[in-house]
């Protein structure tokens, strides 16, 4: 959902700007406070969501021909008997 590299070039503006003052303190809370934010989100990255629609979409293609086989060896039993 988030690109990675976003969050580091946010992280390194924020730094770069907070750098000089005294509010460095604020940055590391902030950063903290960022983090903490995005794991309980529960966010992964795009890269993460991709591999997993795959390996789904493959499940579900495998499911289906093992359903269609099923069928045919089920009317081929019925066929027999």
């Amino acid at each position: 959902m988030l690109d990675p590299k976003l969050l580091e070039n946010l992280s390194a503006q924020i730094s770069a700007a907070l750098a000089a003052t005294p509010i460095a303190d604020l940055e590391k809370n902030l950063r903290a406070m960022l983090t903490a934010s995005f794991v309980r989100l529960d966010l992964v990255t795009r890269e993460d969501f991709e591999v997993q629609k795959e390996l789904l979409a493959n499940a579900q293609s495998r499911l289906a021909s093992l359903e269609t086989r099923l069928t045919e060896l089920a009317a081929q039993r019925k066929s027999q008997a």
